[in-house]
């Protein structure tokens, strides 16, 4: 019998392709496409700059009916507004810059997926990500591997998927270019073969973040004072939520040089600002590290670590802090380093597991 897997389909042409990809290999396809979010939501903004919608679903409906595979919509909107959404408002508000997307990964589109896909007696889950599922003989474990198309790496925001979730996924994206995808797209006559990129979060799709947070948590938006390392106060800020370390715009501070916020104190509420070579960055703490391609840290390690989802690769050394890791940098970090984004490490291509900034 043909091997069956569930394809993740969001209504883009990475996943669009995906599915087009695997039927071709021989698989027994079904698509499955997650509603996070009320229709009522996307109606005002233009198709382009929407995720997740329900226009999008309309368009993962039409590629499967246009493959000629079984489709499904699951009901995601009560666990992704209180994993995903939630979370991503409370970050603000305790002056922590997050990221939704790795949290949504390995709670939502992974975590019910495979659940749905296992209540139809099928095992196997494929995504659009730009990565690539390994296994190491060596240690017994599964690994991401970044994508051959670095500009569209997405292993950072995978860093916190299971072991059981990495045995059972299939990334068909991880080998190919974007414009491999879309030829395959085009090959297959798929309509989404040339649809825009989403640029901004599938919750926000007019890309007005403070305009979103501020209905949601206008406490975070209260002014106070703006500070310098030894406290002199240069100015007021807008609230807490309005900055994250490392803006330089929008401080409206009248300064010899240039300003940048080097930390946020939410129970003073304040920002603290300074020039740019005090943002560098030698030494961070993670904390909540979930390990991948290794069972865990007992001794320093070497290793390459991403701050930022577009930063590049840093040398660093590992060391384990009890729950914790310190990262120490091999140089320091320019433009330093903002709590609550994730710290991915990396050997070479492959992730070795990745925290939380603290």
């Amino acid at each position: 019998m043909k091997e069956s897997v569930v394809v993740a389909m969001s209504g883009g042409v990475d996943s669009s392709a995906a599915a087009y990809l695997l039927k071709r290999e021989g698989y027994n396809v079904i698509g499955m496409t997650l509603k996070t979010w009320p229709k009522e939501l996307c109606d005002t903004v233009p198709k382009s700059q929407t995720c997740c919608s329900t226009r999008d679903i309309e368009d993962a409906r039409a590629v499967a009916a246009h493959l000629g595979i079984p489709f499904y919509v699951v009901e995601a909107s009560v666990p992704f507004k209180s994993q995903v959404m939630d979370y991503f408002v409370e970050s603000y508000s305790k002056g922590r810059t997050p990221n939704p997307c790795v949290v949504c990964n390995r709670k939502i589109k992974t975590g019910i997926l495979l659940e749905k896909a296992q209540a139809l007696g099928i095992e196997r889950l494929a995504t659009g990500h730009y990565a690539s599922v390994v296994w190491d003989e060596k240690r017994k474990r599964h690994a991401v591997r970044q994508a051959v198309d670095g500009n569209k790496d997405q292993s950072y925001v995978l860093y916190q998927l299971t072991q059981e979730q990495l045995s059972r996924l299939i990334l068909p994206m991880g080998e190919l270019t974007k414009q491999q995808v879309r030829e395959a797209a085009r090959e297959a006559g798929l309509a989404v073969a040339d649809k825009p990129e989403s640029m901004e979060l599938c919750f926000i799709p007019d890309g007005d973040t403070q305009g979103f947070l501020k209905a949601r948590v206008p406490q975070a938006f209260t002014p106070g004072e703006i500070v310098s390392r030894s406290g002199a106060v240069l100015g007021t800020h807008q609230g807490i939520a309005a900055y994250t370390v490392g803006q330089r715009k929008g401080l409206g501070i009248a300064h010899a040089t240039p300003l940048y916020v080097l930390d946020l104190d939410p129970a003073a509420n304040r920002v603290i600002v300074g020039e740019e070579q005090e943002l560098a960055a030698s030494v961070c703490r993670v904390e909540e590290v979930r390990w991948m391609a290794i069972p865990g840290l007992t001794e320093p390690l070497a290793a390459q670590v991403k701050v930022r989802y577009r930063s590049g690769k840093l040398p660093a050394r590992l060391v384990p802090d009890g729950e914790s890791v310190r990262v120490e940098f091999d140089q320091p970090v320019q433009g330093g380093v903002s709590p609550g984004q994730a710290a991915v490490f990396y050997d070479g291509d492959v992730v070795l597991g990745g925290g939380w900034i603290a």
